[in-house]
């Protein structure tokens, strides 16, 4: 017996409906978080938030771990993925259900088109060679890593880097953005800088707003990721003034010098930076947070206590819990671009940061060097 007009009308309904649905799954965008320590942590679970709630992105989210074995014998992964927790950079925060834990770097990227790379910056050239040919054509990647690789060509920026090696486009996140108060969801604020399309700078910022994370979006990839980079140097500058109980004057002196020199850097390098990107929180507002509470202040001051005498990779195993320290690396490696092209006279804090956190100059360095201040800028 045929099927009655209704029951065939039902079922064209009931195909459409499936087709629809099968393709509003492959237009979905899937995302990738590559790193798993702190920062990463809580970048995850800004994201797996938002992809639940919003239709345009796939549920779950691959959050690449790069393999541990704790003191219970149990891998870092399969903690992670047992209690939705990562116990070693980010423990009694819950990550979100969709968070996949995944220490297979591939697998982890495999069909994603959204990829966060927020890891170490040493790190990442080797992370990019890995990813050659692993990738979708169409990814698109966003970095919130802080520093810079310098090579003999010059120095190149983390975003460029990745565009570089893996021939997609990559815009970049920096703010005052201490992971542990995110992770508790304190108000906070981040810039996401892009290159030309506005359209891909509006899906980032869809993917990691909440209420308590408001990010704005601003035409300056340099001006922002060196922003986030610098600011680490500054920190370390302040860190030496905590440890010698300089006082607050002190200290705001030469968080407004190292916001000169920042951008005077940052321009000299790229004279497309705009001066409207230091007034958004990748600029000033990181600066402050990061010289009042981020762990580059924290292990410079232990530094300036014990006055140089116990090195900062000493400092790092033992204050930091694995985690890595950015400005310490930062600082030599803007050192090495200031002498290769003659510019150690003009930044005057940069380099005594570098030459205190090396052993050339005793910590109490950081306030001389001000008698040698260019009357240039």
């Amino acid at each position: 017996m045929a099927p009655s007009l209704e029951a065939q009308e039902g079922e064209t309904v009931a195909q459409n409906s499936f087709l629809n649905s099968a393709n509003d799954a492959s237009n979905r965008s899937k995302v990738t978080v590559i790193g798993s320590g702190n920062w990463g942590s809580v970048a995850s679970k800004l994201i797996a938030f938002n992809t639940l709630r919003l239709s345009s992105f796939h549920d779950e989210v691959r959050m690449w771990v790069y393999e541990e074995t704790l003191p219970c014998g149990e891998k870092l992964t399969d903690v992670i993925n047992r209690t939705n927790e990562n116990v070693k950079y980010l423990p009694g925060i819950k990550l979100g259900k969709n968070v996949v834990a995944d220490p297979d770097l591939e697998n982890a990227v495999k069909d994603s088109n959204m990829l966060v790379f927020v890891t170490p910056h040493q790190f990442m050239e080797g992370i990019c060679k890995r990813l050659v040919g692993k990738i979708r054509e169409d990814a698109e990647a966003i970095s919130l890593v802080k520093g810079m690789e310098v090579k003999m060509e010059g120095p190149c920026m983390i975003s460029s880097l990745i565009s570089e090696h893996l021939g997609i486009n990559c815009s970049v996140l920096m703010g005052a953005n201490i992971a542990n108060e995110i992770a508790v969801e304190k108000f906070s604020e981040a810039t996401v800088g892009y290159r030309h399309n506005r359209e891909v700078a509006e899906r980032w910022v869809q993917l990691f707003y909440t209420p308590y994370f408001i990010v704005t979006a601003v035409q300056d990839v340099e001006g922002v990721e060196l922003c986030g980079t610098l600011k680490n140097v500054v920190a370390i500058a302040a860190g030496f003034v905590d440890g010698l109980e300089m006082g607050n004057n002190t200290k705001a002196a030469i968080m407004r010098l190292g916001l000169r020199e920042m951008k005077a850097f940052s321009k000299l390098l790229f004279p497309s930076v705009k001066d409207g990107t230091f007034f958004e929180s990748c600029g000033v507002a990181d600066l402050i947070t990061t010289c009042l509470g981020g762990r580059n202040r924290k292990v410079a001051e232990a530094y300036a206590r014990n006055g140089g005498k116990r090195s900062f990779d000493e400092l790092e195993v033992e204050m930091l819990q694995g985690q890595k320290l950015q400005g310490v690396s930062t600082a030599s490696e803007v050192y090495e671009v200031l002498s290769h092209r003659g510019w150690l006279e003009l930044f005057p804090l940069f380099s005594t940061v570098h030459e205190i956190s090396t052993g050339l100059l005793p910590p109490s360095a950081i306030v001389e060097y001000s008698e040698k201040l260019p009357r240039s800028f």
